[in-house]
């Protein structure tokens, strides 16, 4: 696994780890964490090695899944790190796609819901082709995807790798970075430490946020399915970001005020998965609502600081 420091993929590292399977992540620790995969480490079936996917992979034992999660994923880390995303992108995945081919593996593709861009249909299907501004600063990823969509899907109809691509919609939960920049880790951080809550825009821009056991448990149900066309992932409930500020506010009781801030270019004005295809052919769709994954973030937050003052 690719990016399986990362905050989505420690948590699916540990979930296949329980189902048994042995596990080598692969990160280059931009964005990802040791500190994400540290209670794993000492599981034998568990393998930590530091690379750079961009760069040749060599592998030795017989793989049967990869799954590429690699890419910084916050518009500020793709924002500082432009180029390292495109490359990402496409050297990434072509060569996690060579190991595939290699190996007779099964591809996982951790696409985005950025695919769709400022989307002018919503909820967004997975068969919307987007509207999406290339050579804007947030193209590095939007562009990166794609790409890598098409690049997989190339290898599946050239050479018949089983591929999976899953269109991920806004994610939160335990080990999210508190620098991150997105939404959730924003508020929560802001929040704890009663400042203002920095609300980009005059909030009424929406998102669907999913809580990443949900997530992990959807990835699982593709990786096992026979699908190999682009299915979303994400839960369909949407809030404004004004309203979801409100909502952090009330859970963590802070007294914090709003401050608005200029809306970045390019930025989303709603976004809100269609999973109808999660539900017929994964048989998935979350379970946790959004203020039950809130309060176990926030606790998982709160907990972190308590162990920093303490100096744990």
């Amino acid at each position: 696994m690719t990016g399986g420091a990362g905050f989505i993929g420690s948590h699916l590292s540990e979930k296949l780890l329980e189902r048994g399977h042995d596990v080598i992540c692969m990160d280059n620790l931009i964005t990802g964490s040791q500190e994400n995969i540290a209670r794993l480490t000492h599981d034998t079936r568990f393998d930590f090695i530091k690379h750079d996917v961009s760069k040749y992979i060599l592998t030795g034992d017989k793989i049967d899944y990869v799954l590429h999660l690699a890419s910084p994923a916050s518009p500020v880390d793709y924002l500082n790190h432009p180029i390292k995303t495109l490359k990402v992108g496409s050297l990434g995945t072509h060569n996690c796609l060579g190991v595939a081919l290699k190996h007779k593996a099964k591809f996982l593709l951790a696409s985005t819901s950025e695919v769709y861009g400022d989307p002018l249909v919503n909820p967004q299907p997975e068969e919307y082709w987007g509207n999406v501004n290339p050579i804007g600063p947030r193209g590095v990823y939007d562009e990166a995807k794609r790409f890598a969509e098409a690049l997989t899907l190339a290898y599946h109809r050239s050479h018949g790798i089983d591929v999976k691509i899953a269109r991920i919609f806004n994610t939160y939960g335990e080990r999210m970075r508190r620098q991150d920049g997105r939404v959730v880790p924003n508020f929560i951080d802001q929040a704890l430490k009663n400042e203002p809550l920095t609300v980009y825009g005059d909030g009424s821009q929406t998102r669907s946020f999913c809580y990443v056991a949900d997530l992990v448990e959807g990835l699982l149900r593709l990786m096992d399915s026979d699908v190999n066309e682009p299915v979303n992932l994400g839960n369909p409930a949407e809030f404004s970001i004004l309203d979801f500020a409100g909502i952090v506010r009330d859970i963590t009781g802070c007294r914090s005020e709003i401050v608005f801030k200029d809306l970045p270019v390019n930025d989303p004005k709603v976004r809100r998965p269609d999973i109808s295809k999660a539900k017929e052919l994964l048989g998935w769709e979350p379970v946790v609502d959004v203020r039950e994954g809130l309060k176990r973030t926030i606790a998982w937050y709160r907990q972190r600081y308590e162990e920093y003052r303490g100096g744990g």
